[in-house]
Order: C-alpha cells, then sequence, then structure tokens
C-alpha cells in the first residue's frame, strides 16, 4: 500500500510545463506524494503520444489534466485513487 504515482510527461522550454512543475512541488510539501518527470523528447514512442498535449499529469496511469493543473481537482483525484488502493490490499 502507498500512495497513487504521479508522472507528469513534458519537456525542456515549456513554460507550461515548468508551471504545472512549480504547482506540484508546492503541493507534495503540504500532501506528501511522490512524483516523477518524463521527458517526452526521451523516447519517440512519448513524443508521438503527448507533443501536442503537454503538460501531461497521470495519476496511477489514468491522463488526469493536460496543458494546466486545476489544484483542488488534483488533491481530490489523488486522495481517491489513495483510497481505492487501500481497499484494493
Amino acid at each position: 500500500m502507498g500512495l497513487p504515482e504521479v508522472i507528469v510527461y513534458s519537456k525542456p522550454d515549456c513554460c507550461l510545463c515548468d508551471q504545472v512543475k512549480q504547482q506540484l512541488k508546492k503541493l507534495q510539501e503540504v500532501h506528501g506524494f511522490a512524483w516523477r518527470e518524463v521527458n517526452i523528447l526521451d523516447d519517440p514512442a512519448d513524443f508521438n503520444r503527448f507533443r501536442y498535449e503537454i503538460p501531461v499529469i497521470l495519476i496511477d496511469g489514468r491522463k488526469a489534466f493536460k496543458y494546466h493543473l486545476d489544484e483542488k481537482r488534483f488533491v481530490r483525484l489523488l486522495e481517491s485513487a489513495g483510497c481505492k488502493r487501500r481497499a484494493e490490499t
């Protein structure tokens, strides 16, 4: 049992990506979740999948946001995913 997996697909020199990453850092301080960033330029499949949508935020493998992050909705989804994980164990 752990926290939901949060992944941000982004690329360098993307102002929307930078904004979302700053939001996640701020939210992480309060809510204690872990997240990781994937650079879409490192993998052609990721580039083809997400190039027109970055930043893309996945929670437990499901696309939750693209372009922008709604912080209140993110926290609700994070909590909901955590509840589902606890129920599965």
